[in-house]
């Protein structure tokens, strides 16, 4: 199975919609958290991202990766596939 995907974004915001396209270009299944209404969803991507509060914040399975940048990094390097495929037994 596929790691499991997060990631908090808000409307309008050019980063979010670049990472989901590189996600959904790969075929990755991801729970997309709009955070830009809710306080409450807001504070809690803070706390799992380790303070910070930038949107697109990206988890797989659980471990924060960062944004729109470091996903592209990480996809770049082929990191990425291989914590997609982690879950692979």
């Amino acid at each position: 199975p596929m790691a499991d995907v997060e990631i908090y974004t808000t409307m309008f915001c050019p980063f979010c919609v670049r990472a989901k396209k590189l996600l959904e270009s790969k075929d990755v299944p991801f729970t997309e958290i709009d955070v830009s209404t809710s306080s409450s969803k807001r504070a809690e991507m803070t706390e799992k991202a380790d303070g910070r509060y930038t949107v697109p914040q990206i988890f797989i399975d659980g471990i924060g990766i960062g944004g729109s940048d470091e996903l592209a990094a990480l996809n770049a390097s082929g990191k990425l596939d291989e914590m997609l495929q982690a879950k692979a037994s």
